[in-house]
């Protein structure tokens, strides 16, 4: 099975996306880390990112692992992956354990990662967002740089409305799955390129 990815820094779509692909009867895994700190928060616990990074990542990463273990089917797209807890320590400058980075190799996911870029124009705050832009866009720099060193290549999405995107990334699964039922999914070794796959292509339409 295929379980894609959809990262990037805080507040620049991924999550809206992923709603719009499970409307279209797509499988996904929800935003582990959002739907931590609404529990924690209502514990009246300290382990939040803003107080306890370390002890919240420990807490992400567990839930992580559970849903990898929990998707079914063919495919599933997720609200970012266990890189993710790597990317979020660095910018915290806690110093990564050995257990992360294996816990990062332990959970292979496909090989392209669909990244949603900082974008300023749609960029809020809220309860469980924190971050200034600025800080938001290093983290997105920082996931960039993760996922990379882990040998994953990146997709950059397009800054367009929630129904291109959808067009887009299921033009990107025609394209990388080569029309293949969805039972036989294999990634094409050529076609996983990073930022070579943009609204520029020819081949992408809304």
């Amino acid at each position: 099975m295929q379980r894609i990815i959809i990262s990037g820094g805080p507040g620049a779509g991924k999550s809206t996306l992923l709603e719009a692909l499970h409307d279209r009867g797509y499988p996904t895994s929800a935003e582990v880390s959002r739907l931590l700190i609404q529990e924690q928060v209502q514990l009246g616990s300290k382990q939040v990112p803003w107080n306890d990074l370390s002890g919240f990542a420990g807490l992400a990463l567990e839930r992580m692992q559970r849903a990898y273990q929990q998707a079914q089917g063919p495919l599933t797209f997720f609200d970012r992956g266990i890189p993710d807890i790597l990317a979020y320590l660095r910018v915290g400058n806690i110093p990564l354990e050995p257990d992360w980075m294996q816990a990062a190799r332990r959970y292979p996911y496909a090989p392209c990662v669909l990244m949603a870029p900082p974008w300023k124009e749609i960029y809020v705050n809220d309860a469980e967002r924190w971050q200034t832009f600025a800080e938001a866009t290093r983290l997105y720099e920082t996931l960039s740089e993760v996922y990379q060193s882990l040998g994953y290549q990146l997709i950059v999405l397009p800054q367009v409305s929630v129904a291109e995107r959808v067009a887009f990334v299921e033009t990107i699964l025609k394209k990388w799955f080569l029309e293949e039922p969805l039972s036989a999914l294999t990634p094409e070794p050529s076609f996983c390129q990073s930022g070579k796959l943009r609204m520029s292509d020819p081949t992408i339409s809304s």
